[in-house]
């Protein structure tokens, strides 16, 4: 499949590498919704457990307030006005969850290696608190470095997720539950949560697993660039049941703007998701 980045304006600020730039995809309708939309207390915790990948420099710590360099989605992505989230802002590179107090997963691409650790901030909080105020700051509690990087993988077809021990444990969330046994089926419901190309935390749900495979499975999820590191959920158990990694590679374009590409619940490639039984043995008991 060809890619049409090329005819479109750059990026300001934002980076993202090019296998996210190309992960953007609606199947069926659109189910993003914003965390002040979410009612559900549960799933607001989800939320609360996913953390915004962000590099130091676009973070400037200030006392008990850090403060975020963002820029505007709409215009940074040479989109169409009549996208949904035009007016927000962007910040994140890509996504993670917590897993232990201490311990976050993200995908393997997103930390590849020591010095990207070390250059990466995990920044809790970060979400649209109403229609209107974009988050700019957080309070500096809600800031994490890393401490060890424990294992990065990232295979263009296979297992891609990485493990991140932080500098101190996370005491304001709690962590994420998971499956330890068992597998998922094709056909269950799915939820993800992340930062869609950077965007404040998206919830999205109305997803199903199309397939299974040994490393990974595939499933029909909105997501974009950015979701990359991003739980995805059993829907009706609450447990993470792996990390997205990859999606389906087109934009499409309008009148010389980009619009989200859309495609039948059971069309295009689907989203790539490595199942979380290939992270467990990297955790601590």
């Amino acid at each position: 499949m060809t890619t049409q980045l090329s005819l479109l304006p750059l990026l300001l600020v934002v980076s993202f590498n090019a296998q996210a730039l190309g992960m953007n995809v609606i199947y069926g309708g659109d189910d993003r919704a914003d965390y002040y939309q979410i009612s559900n207390s549960a799933v607001r915790k989800r939320a609360d457990a996913t953390v915004a990948l962000m590099r130091a420099a676009t973070l400037r710590v200030s006392g008990e307030t850090t403060y975020i360099t963002t820029n505007p989605f709409g215009q940074s992505f040479g989109l169409c006005a009549s996208e949904p989230f035009y007016n927000q802002e962007t910040a994140a590179y890509c996504s993670g969850f917590l897993i232990a107090p201490d311990t976050v997963v993200t995908a393997g691409h997103c930390v590849r290696n020591e010095a990207s650790c070390n250059n990466t901030r995990f920044v809790f909080g970060f979400a649209m608190p109403n229609s209107q105020n974009v988050p700019r700051t957080v309070p500096s509690a809600m800031v994490f470095s890393c401490k060890q990087l424990v294992h990065s993988v990232s295979y263009a077809q296979g297992e891609d997720f990485a493990v991140v021990r932080l500098d101190r444990p996370v005491t304001h969330v709690a962590p994420l539950s998971f499956r330890t046994q068992g597998s998922v089926s094709v056909g269950e419901d799915l939820m993800v949560i992340g930062y869609p190309l950077g965007l404040p935390v998206k919830i999205a749900g109305g997803a199903q697993v199309r397939e299974v495979r040994n490393e990974h499975m595939v499933a029909n999820l909105d997501t974009y660039g950015g979701n990359s590191g991003s739980a995805v959920f059993n829907s009706v158990t609450g447990a993470v049941e792996g990390v997205l990694v990859r999606g389906e590679m087109d934009w499409d374009i309008e009148n010389g703007c980009r619009i989200s590409k859309r495609c039948s619940n059971n069309g295009c490639r689907g989203e790539d998701i490595t199942l979380i039984e290939r992270v467990l043995p990297y955790l601590n008991n």
